[in-house]
């Protein structure tokens, strides 16, 4: 990645980048009001699939890029968990330099229009921005992101070439965002990567769990093809640990191997009815809508399109469970979640584009009980009213049920979204393996190494539930671990 690097860190205090901080003086670019992102009007989105949120042009792309600061000590780095050099990329899309702007990104994310649209930036990069100290806006720096990596893709200018091969094999286990990205890392320092995927498509949650309205899957394919331009082999409908164990990986010549098998085992709640038909998780129900398109008339894996939905969790996945069962023709979408929604675990921008849609949120409310019609359909949930009390481990307050409170809700189908639990055949097909009693990988927290020498792990199978962005850097810090022992 040396290369990359130069690009991202070389010309700190370059002439054009003084030449930009002298242009504007400071107190002007602070009036500047933050780009508000063109979207689809509601009416028309929930009859589709398309992507919401629209793009900046590139009017609104140099306007906001004015915005930022050039800090001496960038903040907005540290907050950023494959530390991408925020500044330079967005003071090259100032300077009208869009290439030279991807090529930034890219020397740090493998998956920059990805992250540019799912990261949660609100917490992480933009919540470290100096213009919060100053009660503003931070700097848009997602919808930059997005912009510089859609803008190189759509001029083809962010072409990525082939580097030397060291002729070292390394193998990847998961083709969701921890595996992409130590394969970009891998591939970019010479080493033979492959990438199996047990699904009939590449990119794992990115594919199956994220909604074309949101991640669009052509977005997702570009950087797959970066990637395979860059030399990474895909090899699709294989399950390591079921068609070829850890020992068949090593007997192929691979020296190292990185576990980004995900946590596809969907949790639920263990309440009365949830055995009825109707009732399935978020993973059941968006991996048949995005991956096995259910929402058409003549799906082989067709989905129950229910009239009366309700979505029970908070996150960014029952959101968007929420808003698929809109798109999928539900009239009534109810979204259940027993803290308020200022705890809520899901994107602000996620949960205003939720209401935009008509979807109602039960905050402070938690099923106890399905029941079910004649047919066993679920038919009605009934709900407890709670209240929040002191705090839990977590720092959030915990809620406690209000006595007596109890509603009841008629429904026609349940999506359960309240987490998942680690894939657990690595774990258990793998002799060897230290696994925690969640039934996660146990790594070093540096290099990301399991307890045998060849084989490091990321992404949900360590984490347990991680967002797309925690995951790469995962697989940032193991690809980083792995080439340092191979070519030691």
């Amino acid at each position: 990645m040396s290369d990359s690097q130069d690009i991202c860190s070389a010309g700190r205090d370059s002439q054009w980048r003084k030449e930009l901080r002298d242009a504007m003086p400071a107190k002007e670019r602070t009036a500047i009001p933050r780009v508000e992102m063109p979207h689809l009007p509601a009416d028309y989105r929930i009859t589709c699939f398309e992507e919401v949120n629209e793009g900046l042009s590139d009017e609104q792309a140099l306007l906001e890029a004015k915005r930022c600061l050039d800090c001496p000590d960038p903040q907005c780095v540290s907050g950023c968990p494959v530390s991408i050099d925020i500044p330079g990329f967005i003071k090259n899309i100032q300077r009208g330099d869009f290439a030279q702007a991807s090529a930034v990104l890219r020397a740090t994310s493998a998956l920059p229009a990805v992250c540019g649209r799912v990261c949660p930036q609100e917490r992480q990069c933009e919540s470290k921005c100096i213009y919060n100290k100053m009660k503003k806006p931070p700097v848009a720096i997602g919808y930059l992101e997005r912009f510089a990596a859609d803008r190189a893709a759509a001029t083809h200018s962010d072409a990525v070439s082939r580097p030397a091969s060291t002729g070292i094999k390394v193998a990847v286990v998961g083709s969701g965002p921890a595996g992409l990205s130590f394969a970009g890392d891998m591939a970019a320092r010479g080493f033979d990567v492959t990438v199996f995927e047990a699904l009939h498509e590449i990119g794992g949650v990115l594919k199956y769990g994220i909604p074309e309205f949101r991640l669009p899957n052509s977005v997702v394919d570009h950087e797959i093809d970066q990637l395979r331009s860059m030399g990474v082999e895909f090899v699709k409908d294989v399950v390591i640990g079921k068609t070829y164990s850890h020992e068949d990986l090593k007997a192929m010549g691979f020296k190292g191997i990185f576990v980004a098998s995900g946590a596809g085992l969907p949790r639920f709640m263990g309440i009365p009815g949830e055995n009825l038909i109707g009732v399935m998780s978020s993973n059941e129900y968006l991996t048949r809508v995005n991956l096995m398109g259910a929402g058409r008339t003549d799906a082989p894996t067709p989905v129950i399109h229910g009239k009366h939905a309700a979505v029970i969790g908070g996150g960014n996945t029952a959101m968007d469970s929420a808003r698929t069962a809109r798109r999928m023709g539900a009239e009534k979408v109810y979204v259940v979640y027993r803290r308020g929604e200022a705890e809520m675990p899901a994107r602000i921008e996620e949960v205003a584009h939720a209401k935009e849609e008509g979807i109602e949120f039960l905050t402070l409310h938690n099923p106890v009980e399905y029941t079910g019609d004649e047919r066993g359909h679920v038919s009605m949930m009934r709900l407890q009213r709670m209240e929040l009390g002191a705090p839990d481990e977590s720092g959030r307050r915990s809620p406690v049920p209000v006595e007596g409170a109890i509603t009841e809700v008629a429904v026609d189908m349940v999506i359960v979204s309240v987490g998942v639990s680690p894939n657990p055949l690595i774990p258990e097909a793998v002799t060897g393996l230290d696994v925690s009693r969640r039934g996660t990988l146990v790594v070093n927290d540096v290099t990301m190494r399991t307890s045998l020498a060849d084989m490091y792990a990321g992404g949900d199978i360590v984490r347990g539930g991680a967002t797309v962005i925690l995951a790469m850097g995962d697989g940032r810090r193991a690809a980083s671990a792995m080439a340092a022992a191979l070519l030691a």
